[in-house]
């Protein structure tokens, strides 16, 4: 993939276009709030960073995501255990490392501007709910209902209706987190930007509305894909 940025390239810009970059910035140290109107050559020289190795580790970035257009197509066809393994590996690590790093962010911005946008703190309340939702919910289905899943797929098995009750919990969850992200979209007018939004809070308003949009692929999988097949 040939990279869509270059050395002259405004830092701001990066951001703007993938919000992820911002991880590899706050790596190097590199303001991309408010000193992000500057070329990355200019960021690289003023802190002596590699620019080679700062080029590459961006481009990681763009490839990462890149990769995360899914044909829909392609699972539909896919045996429980592939899409099982891929709802692991993709939605269920890449939630939980969004949830990392962006969490500093939701934390500074509602500090740093929530007595001027009281919108932020309850944005900072639902965030941090969401979080410790999606952290149990994941680590239920990973623990104990897909290997239960996959057990389910023998038709001797006599506990059926067991697996089956913990499939209705887990959709009554996923109605949970939707509606915290309802109410997260709600409360920020559609991710919509006050005046005096900077860099940073711009960045928590975008990473959050890619988080909605991740999260509903993810439930997605489970309620339209891999659960009609086991009830």
């Amino acid at each position: 993939m040939n990279m869509p940025f270059s050395e002259s390239t405004l830092v701001k810009d990066m951001v703007n276009e993938q919000p992820k970059t911002s991880d590899v910035f706050k790596r190097y140290r590199i303001d991309f709030c408010c000193g992000g109107n500057i070329p990355l050559s200019k960021a690289a020289s003023d802190l002596s960073i590699d620019m080679e190795k700062l080029m590459a580790d961006l481009n990681e970035v763009y490839i990462k995501e890149e990769k995360n257009t899914v044909d829909m197509a392609v699972w539909t066809d896919s045996s429980s255990e592939d899409i099982i393994k891929y709802i692991s590996e993709h939605f269920h690590a890449g939630t939980l490392d969004e949830l990392a790093q962006l969490s500093p962010y939701v934390t500074k911005v509602s500090k740093v501007h929530g007595d001027s946008h009281p919108e932020l703190l309850k944005v900072y309340e639902l965030f941090y709910e969401f979080k410790k939702e999606m952290i149990e919910h994941t680590a239920k289905e990973e623990e104990v209902v897909f290997p239960m899943l996959l057990k389910l797929q023998d038709p001797s098995l006599e506990n059926r209706q067991e697996i089956i009750d913990y499939i209705t919990e887990l959709e009554k969850e996923h109605d949970h987190v939707g509606e915290i992200l309802r109410q997260i979209r709600e409360v920020t007018s559609d991710y919509e930007l006050p005046f005096d939004a900077c860099g940073t809070y711009t960045l928590v308003y975008k990473r959050l509305e890619a988080l909605e949009g991740f999260t509903f692929m993810h439930v997605h999988h489970e309620n339209n894909i891999l659960f009609p097949r086991f009830i």
